[in-house]
């Protein structure tokens, strides 16, 4: 039997009469009124209502940041003068009385053989940390992730967290301890009969290696608690589907892991390159007199002994100048690729 599409009368009320449709405006002028956003002046209100709570709690970062950041950018006009601290009662009395000089610190700099030493070694111990630092925390990550034993992954994750609490100076003492003239593998060497002197901590050559070494021992576990945090938001539905379509453990590394991911590699790639002429002078100061300037002068501890130790503060100032200029370039440039690699980087395109 087919059923009959006949539509049917509405049912009649208590009063006999059949029920009106409800009205509706025009559709024109629905669309109209649905596609007409509000007001700014009424959005910020709603969002300041919204998350006042936290902007409060975001209020004494940004304050320090003003204070300790912001303002001391205005410091910089130094770099175009020749910057007296006895020139006047205070920093911007000295800086008003200060003659000015121009480009010509910047000229200076160009033409200073030590600057450009410093820059080649700043360059050079970067791209180190770069290429070998930072694929080590992605490999412990991606290691620790695939131990079954929760408490197996929890004593691992302690044990290479730990050194990243550790001052350079307690670093690199535990290095002295083990690779100095007096240190562990010296005596292994010496008792042995394989060598007489060993000595890695002085010697020039190799320092560009020991730094990149500390350098791993120090800041890996930082790493890998940020990728290991990045794989914790993994569904563990598409290791299971990949399994059962039957992918291995390598290409479900390749095909789930590595693609999840992705976001953060590209961040801290970004992050990294816009940090590769902010290298750290601590480590370097340190160790300075161990190997000599011409091993160990980077572009921070030029800047600290040109500008405090000789008191040369405007051309320490043009130096610091040009290396921010730099570092925003490179930050730009780096994720402009990330852009190109269908990531967000640091910021997104819109």
């Amino acid at each position: 039997m087919s059923q009959s599409t006949v539509p049917r009368p509405p049912v009649p009320t208590e009063g006999g009469d059949s029920p009106s449709p409800p009205k509706s405006a025009p559709a024109g002028r629905r669309r109209r009124r649905a596609a007409t956003p509000p007001p700014g002046g009424i959005r910020f209100r709603h969002k300041l209502r919204r998350d006042y709570a936290l902007i409060l709690m975001t209020l004494p970062a940004v304050a320090l940041l003003v204070v300790f950041a912001y303002i001391p950018i205005a410091g910089n006009a130094i770099a175009f003068q020749y910057f007296s601290p006895y020139a006047g009662d205070g920093f911007f009395d000295s800086m008003a009385n200060s003659a000015w000089t121009g480009m010509e610190n910047f000229q200076r700099m160009l033409e200073d053989r030590d600057f450009w030493r410093a820059l080649r070694n700043t360059v050079m111990f970067s791209g180190l940390q770069l290429l070998l630092y930072f694929p080590i925390p992605i490999a412990l990550a991606l290691l620790i992730n695939s131990v079954l034993h929760s408490k197996v992954r929890a004593w691992a994750q302690a044990v290479l967290y730990l050194p990243h609490f550790f001052s350079w100076v307690l670093v690199i003492t535990v290095f002295q301890q083990l690779f100095g003239g007096a240190g562990l593998v010296a005596q292994l060497l010496r008792d042995w009969g394989w060598a007489d002197s060993f000595d890695l901590m002085t010697d020039p050559g190799f320092f560009k290696w020991l730094i990149t070494a500390q350098v791993i021992w120090k800041d890996a576990g930082w790493g890998i608690i940020v990728f290991l945090a990045a794989l914790s938001t993994v569904n563990t539905e598409l290791y299971e589907s990949a399994a059962v379509d039957g992918a291995g453990r390598w290409s479900r590394m390749w095909h789930v892991t590595l693609p999840a991911l992705r976001p953060v590699i590209a961040l801290l790639l970004v992050l990294q390159v816009g940090n590769m002429l902010t290298i750290g002078g601590e480590q370097f100061l340190i160790q300075r007199t161990a190997v000599g300037p011409g091993a160990s002068e980077v572009l921070d501890t030029y800047i600290w002994n040109r500008g405090i130790e000789n008191g040369d503060f405007s051309y320490a100032a043009a130096i610091g100048v040009v290396k921010g200029i730099f570092s925003v370039g490179l930050v730009l440039a780096a994720n402009r690729v990330a852009h190109a690699m269908g990531e967000q980087g640091v910021y997104s395109r819109r």
